[in-house]
């Protein structure tokens, strides 16, 4: 189901996946960088939301402001926080229930991890999150289950980098590094996917 819902800069551009089953979770999903191609059907946020899922999550994918059929122009992280949580909102009015999870990947990564530390949701995957670009120390999210995922091949955002900034948090989330991978999990998603699965296994 895709549908414009009203967000602080105008209207934004969501796509809903249900599962079949009674939902578990409220999954929403943060694209990469709008200025580079980002968008809610980039192949890591797809991948996301197919496992998420597969795990019973309802998945929320959105267009970040300035994107696709969503209002607005870039904002550097802050206005796509606002949009992030604005679309949350709308999420769980409708979903009032399940748990939150969050995943984000590169850019949305960024967004999702800022916005984790006021939404503290149940669970939240970021992939290869952009720390090079906006870097912070801050985001305590002692109560959610933090999966870290980053490829040791990555071209935009350094693995060493990554570590050295998650090591410096004051609640560390479980970082898996993918051997091979580079920033876009070019022929390793299924990887991606499987190291979600290992992590929270379904049933």
């Amino acid at each position: 189901m895709r549908q414009l819902i009203q967000g602080p800069a105008g209207s934004l551009d969501v796509l809903v996946e249900e599962p079949d089953s009674p939902p578990v979770a409220l999954a929403v999903i943060c694209h990469p960088h709008s200025l580079y191609g980002g968008s809610l059907t980039s192949k890591i946020v797809h991948q996301l939301a197919r496992t998420f899922l597969e795990q019973g999550a309802i998945c929320v994918r959105f267009n970040f402001r300035g994107v696709g059929e969503s209002d607005g122009v870039f904002d550097n992280g802050h206005g796509e926080q606002a949009d992030l949580l604005a679309v949350v909102d709308w999420a769980r009015q409708n979903w009032p229930q399940p748990e939150l999870w969050l995943g984000g990947f590169s850019f949305g990564g960024f967004v999702a991890i800022q916005a984790a530390v006021s939404l503290q949701p149940k669970r939240l995957v970021t992939v290869a999150p952009a720390v090079s670009f906006f870097p912070t120390a801050d985001a305590d999210l002692s109560g959610t289950d933090w999966l870290l995922v980053q490829g040791d091949d990555d071209e935009v955002v350094p693995a060493d980098t990554v570590v050295r900034w998650a090591e410096s948090l004051p609640s560390q989330p479980k970082l898996v590094i993918v051997e091979g991978a580079s920033h876009f999990f070019h022929g390793r998603l299924n990887d991606l996917k499987q190291v979600i699965l290992d992590t929270w296994p379904v049933g």
